[in-house]
């Protein structure tokens, strides 16, 4: 029994040396816990402006779509008569047998 008393008496002598140990986990903790809280607002900001990315880009997409919509219109226009006669007129010119044209002096 004498021996247990002894071990027993041991263990509480290291008792401030154990506070310190705890003291120095304590401040790892919290030094790794104030990194990532940090990392985390960093995260956050980057989301906050690949949202605002995402935003702008996706009224570009819209726009070109639009403009995508307008070229296939187009296109369908330039294969009728209409559109072939107007430029026509305009680059070259050229009349219809039976159109009277009247110029302005």
């Amino acid at each position: 029994m004498a021996n247990r008393r002894k071990s027993g008496n041991r263990r509480r002598r290291r008792g401030p040396n154990n506070r310190l140990g705890m003291i120095l986990i304590t401040a790892v903790l919290l030094l790794v816990f104030a990194a990532s809280m940090f990392k985390v607002i960093s995260i956050r900001k980057d989301q906050a402006e690949y949202k605002e990315k995402e935003e702008y880009y996706s009224v570009l997409v819209a726009g070109e779509e639009k403009r995508s919509e307008e070229l296939v219109e187009f296109e369908k226009y330039t294969q009728t008569n209409a559109y072939i006669e107007e430029v026509a007129k305009e680059r070259y010119g050229l009349v219809k047998d039976g159109e009277i044209i009247f110029v302005a002096e």
